[in-house]
This record gives C-alpha cells, sequence and structure tokens, in this order.
C-alpha cells in the first residue's frame, strides 16, 4: 500500500471530471450535500495549486479543495471526497490535514471554514482546532452561499434566512498574524495534527510520557536516542522496542562515542578538568552532542519540531534548548515535562492511563550513564547533609587486594593500558572495567547549575578521574611554570563554558588550540596503584620529563651557579619589598 497525498498542479485537470461524478454520486447517496461541481472550475482549482490531491498505489483516489471570500478573510475547505474503493483508509483524515495546511500557508491571516453534515468530517477539524459557530460567524458571500443551490437541503437554508440548515458550521481563527511570527515565537501553537516531530527518547519515564502525550495529540513522533557510551547493545534494543511499542512511526540509534571524545573529552583531558575540583562533567558534557546530533537528525527527515524530556529545573533544558536554537532555528522545540509542570506521579498516572504500565516507581535513584562517568540523583542529593549509601552507586567493590596501572600517553592522549596499545575509548573502557572493581571514582559534587540554584549530585567515574590525575601529574613534570599556571586558568574557564551551555562559542575553539598546543612534548608513561576506594600515583618516566635535567637536582646540588649567584639573585628579588617594608615600618 502506498498512499500520497500532494498540492495540485496543471497535470490533474485530467481528473476533474471523474472528481465531480464522484462528488455528485456521494451527495445522491447521502442526500444532502453540494451535488454539482463544474470540471472547469475544478480544474482552474488545480492549475492554480489551490486543491489537494490523493492517490493510492497510483491511482486517483481522493481530491478537496480551497476557496477565497471577502478579500482573503475567509478560506472555505470543500468539496472533500474519497473515492467510495478507498474508504476506511485513513484517507480523509490525511487530505484534511493537508488543505488545512495549505490554507494557512497561502493565506496564513484568513479564518478557515467549512459546513458539513459529516460526523466523520467534524471530528477532523474539530481536533485540528475548528469549533462549531453560527452561520452568521462565516462568510457573507453571496457567490459562496449560491453554491448551495445544488444541495438537497437548500430550501431549509433559505428558509431559515441562511441562519441554520442541516449543516454544522466549522470555523478556525488563526492565533496570531504571519507578518508577526518569528522563529523565537514558534511555540506549539504552530503545529497541527499530522506534523512531524522528532523526540530525543531516553526509554525512561520522563520521555515515555511525551512520546504517548505527542502521540495522542496527533503528532507524527519519531524517536532518536544518542549513545556517547552510556548503553549496551542490548539496551538499546529494549529501548526501541519500548518507543515502537508505545506508538513511535519509527526510532533511530545514532552512535556519537568517537564524536564526543574527539570533540570534548579530549579537552577534558587536556585540561585535567575537574567542576569545582570534584566532579569531571560526566554526563552534563555529553548533552550539548546529543543536542547536535539530534538537530542534524530532525533537518535530515525534515522534522518540524524537536521535543525533550527535561523539567524546568535543570541544567539539560538550557542546553537543549541553546543548540537547537542555533544549529536548527526553524525547528520548534517542545518540552512537554516543563510546559505542563507535570509531576512524576502525574507522568505514571497518565500512561497508566493509557495502558502503558512499566515499574518506573521501583527505580529509586535517577541514573545517567556515559562513557566519561555516572550521575546519580536520589532522596540524599535532595538535602545538604545526607550522605550517599553504599548501595546507591551502580558498581560495588569486588576488588580488595591491590593492584598495578601503567598509562601511556602521547602528546596527551591516553595510547596504552597496562603496555596494551589500543584507542582512547578503548582505553577509557578499560580502566574503568578494572578500577570500578575497587569502586574508585566515587563522590558527591555541590555546584551552581545555569539557573542559578545549588545543584547536588552523586557520581562515579574511575576512568575519568584516574586519567585526568594521571595526565595531570605527567603535566607537573613536563610542562614550565607558566605553561601549567595559565593552562590552570583557561581549563577551568573552558569547564565552565561547556557546563553553561556555551560550547559553541568560539571561545571554546580558541582555547582548545591552546591546551592542543600544550600537549606537544606530553609524552610519557604514569605508573598507578589501585585499593579500594583510592588510588596512588607513583610516579612517571618521560623523555621530556624536566626533573632529568642536568643543571640541577631540587635539593642536591647544582651545577649551573654559584652560591654567590644566588646571593645577588636573593638581594634583587627581594628589593621591591624591602622599599615596601622600610616605608611603611614607621606608619603602623
Amino acid at each position: 500500500m502506498k498512499i500520497k497525498v500532494r498540492v495540485s498542479h496543471e497535470e490533474d485537470t485530467k481528473y476533474a471530471s471523474l472528481i465531480c461524478k464522484k462528488i455528485q454520486e456521494s451527495a445522491k447517496i447521502r442526500g444532502t450535500g453540494i451535488a454539482k461541481k463544474d470540471p472547469e472550475y475544478i480544474k482552474s482549482k488545480m492549475i492554480n495549486g489551490n486543491a489537494v490531491m490523493a492517490f493510492y498505489n497510483g491511482k486517483i483516489a481522493g481530491f478537496i479543495y480551497l476557496e477565497v471570500y471577502q478579500n482573503k478573510e475567509f478560506v472555505v475547505n470543500s468539496g472533500l471526497i474519497v473515492f467510495p474503493e478507498f474508504r476506511k483508509k485513513g484517507l480523509a483524515n490525511i487530505i484534511k490535514i493537508e488543505i488545512f495546511k495549505l490554507s494557512r500557508k497561502k493565506f496564513p491571516n484568513s479564518k478557515i471554514f467549512s459546513i458539513t453534515t459529516s460526523h466523520s468530517v467534524i471530528k477532523m477539524n474539530t481536533k485540528l482546532g475548528f469549533n462549531p459557530v453560527s452561520f452568521s460567524e462565516l462568510t457573507q458571500s453571496e457567490k459562496f452561499w449560491k453554491g448551495c443551490k445544488s444541495c438537497a437541503n437548500f430550501d431549509i437554508l433559505t428558509r431559515n434566512q441562511r441562519n441554520m440548515c442541516l449543516c454544522t458550521g466549522l470555523l478556525y481563527k488563526p492565533s496570531e498574524s504571519y507578518e508577526d511570527k518569528t522563529v523565537q515565537k514558534k511555540n506549539i501553537d504552530n503545529l497541527i495534527r499530522g506534523d512531524k516531530i522528532i523526540l530525543a527518547y531516553s526509554g525512561g519515564l520522563d520521555t515515555s510520557y511525551c512520546l504517548k502525550y505527542l502521540l495522542q495529540k496527533g503528532y507524527d513522533v519519531h524517536t532518536v536516542i544518542i549513545n556517547t557510551g552510556g548503553f549496551k547493545e542490548e539496551e538499546l534494543k529494549k529501548i526501541e522496542e519500548r518507543a515502537l511499542n508505545i506508538g513511535s512511526k519509527s526510532h533511530k540509534t545514532i552512535d556519537s562515542i568517537e564524536d564526543y571524545y574527539q570533540n570534548c573529552i579530549k579537552y577534558l583531558i587536556f585540561g585535567n578538568i575537574l567542576k569545582n575540583n570534584t566532579y569531571p562533567l560526566s554526563v552534563s558534557s555529553e548533552r550539548i552532542f546529543h543536542a547536535i546530533k539530534i538537530a542534524q537528525y530532525a533537518t535530515f527527515i525534515k522534522a518540524k519540531a524537536i521535543a525533550h524530556g527535561s523539567t524546568g529545573a535543570g541544567n539539560d533544558q538550557i542546553r537543549f534548548d541553546i543548540a537547537f536554537q542555533i544549529i536548527c532555528p526553524d525547528k520548534i522545540t517542545l518540552s512537554p515535562i516543563r510546559d505542563l509542570r507535570i509531576s512524576r506521579t502525574e507522568e505514571i498516572e497518565y500512561l497508566r492511563n493509557s495502558g502503558i504500565s512499566i515499574c518506573w516507581n521501583e527505580a529509586e535513584y535517577s541514573i545517567n550513564k556515559g562513557i566519561w562517568g555516572t550521575s546519580i540523583g536520589g532522596k540524599e542529593t535532595l538535602t545538604s547533609y545526607q550522605d550517599f549509601p553504599d548501595e546507591a552507586y551502580p558498581t560495588k567493590l569486588s576488588r580488595k587486594k591491590s593492584e598495578n596501572l601503567e598509562l601511556e600517553f602521547e602528546k596527551g592522549e591516553l595510547v596504552s593500558v597496562n603496555k596494551e596499545k589500543g584507542k582512547a575509548i578503548k582505553n577509557i573502557l578499560k580502566i574503568e572495567k578494572i578500577a570500578s572493581q575497587f569502586a574508585i571514582g566515587r563522590g558527591i559534587h555541590i555546584g551552581d547549575t545555569i539557573l542559578g540554584i545549588k545543584g547536588r549530585v552523586a557520581f562515579e567515574a574511575s576512568a575519568a578521574i584516574i586519567i585526568i590525575k594521571a595526565h595531570h601529574l605527567l603535566e607537573k613534570h613536563i610542562l614550565t611554570k607558566w605553561q601549567l599556571h595559565w593552562k590552570e586558568q583557561l581549563s577551568n574557564w573552558y569547564g565552565i563554558l561547556l557546563h553553561e551551555a556555551q560550547y559553541l562559542d568560539p571561545v571554546m575553539r580558541d582555547i582548545e588550540m591552546f591546551l592542543t598546543s600544550t600537549q606537544k612534548r606530553l609524552t610519557g608513561t604514569v605508573y598507578i596503584i589501585l585499593y579500594p576506594y583510592r588510588f596512588h600515583l607513583v610516579g612517571i618516566k618521560s623523555e621530556f620529563d624536566l626533573m632529568e635535567s642536568n643543571m640541577a637536582k631540587y635539593g642536591e646540588m647544582n651545577y649551573s651557579w654559584t652560591a654567590e649567584d644566588v646571593k645577588g639573585f636573593t638581594k634583587i628579588l627581594s628589593n621591591q619589598m624591602k622599599m615596601y617594608h622600610n616605608l611603611n615600618k614607621n606608619k603602623k
């Protein structure tokens, strides 16, 4: 089966006589409706692109047209016909949606109306936003009402001075003028039934609610999930099954792990970035890459809107919204949970009433896992004083005997774990597998959200913490004092800006270039010992180790200056302090 519904063109005029015949036959069977249509009149509609044609497996199956009255104040959707052999296939609904879209596109400031005796047409129009009205609210054009002469009930209309008939009048009023609309003002009011929406879908409660809610609104919803390392293959399959079972028209899984590493994690390592000296931006750093890929996919499949399941209290809503506004400003952004201010309990009840019963209440903690770590939220993180229980962390302590770990870096990138070469992503996963058995990398982060409120979250990120600390130790041996100083300043800003949804600002590319330039000599091996809940940085080996200079040994012997050199140096170095204290010693 292949249904095609499109705007008419000149070649469609060959169907005009057949359409008029089908309209007349249908009116005769129903005993009502405008029976006679002039083929030449229908042809003019087709030629001017003021009609919608429907085809079923290549055969003409349906038709509708629009007409304008009272200097474009009113547009009527009229002449709906689905040929008998193609009925009960949903064609009428699709045709109505397309003519409504066409009417709004060509005449955005006009009121759209129709009159009908068909209960199904009334229902379709109501879902599109039409309201039943008296005939006095419709066009008063004589030309329109004369068109009713071929209806069997025309005498009823005339006897009632055109105030009423067997038909119901339906009217749609535009919410605002087309000229006043801008991309920034677009919202759900600009969407109509059948519009294509991309939903960022994780398979959890919030996004499952969004999926069902948008489907029940009549939108054509397609789900997408971006994998940045937080899902196993079987988990992704279950998420796809859940989306399709709820009713998603299609589901897409996009792998973005390598992209995430090359464009973000690499720089988090180069910068030794820990938010507030604690949190490795595990999951928050992923969101911009989710948003970028979702926006690109929405553009690819020509979606009209993008929806996400963020609430109104967190950072992710801002990260998603900003990325969408920059990458695909023509798309409408929807966030039903935020917009409706709906509670978790209400979401569960809504889904249950919709026939979707999944035990979301059994999960006490909200867990977001990615290749760079896992964040965990629960009742304890909503307080400032409760510790996070051991059982709430996804990975458990399973190794108690210490173990050596050897990491090799080349130009700042991790190239080997325990002398086994591999790509960076593989190495990160390998460290995570080893170190998580020691329950290393756990912590609780308290920080400032983009919205200005304080937020508290637990996390476990054994690979991220170990790699950053090992990399930093190597830098201490290799980089100069002022390289380390200015790296620390810019790295801190890089982390702040990334967290604050500013990834797409060009200053981030500038900082990345600086960080990359500092890694030219950052090659060497770091030796580590793993223990339960902690690790110890033993030391490093590198041909660029500044401690291996033959000029001097700290605390031991120098070969490049004399004692007299040092005495002169200290005199000059202390000059300004001496002047200050001499001038101020009698003023205390």
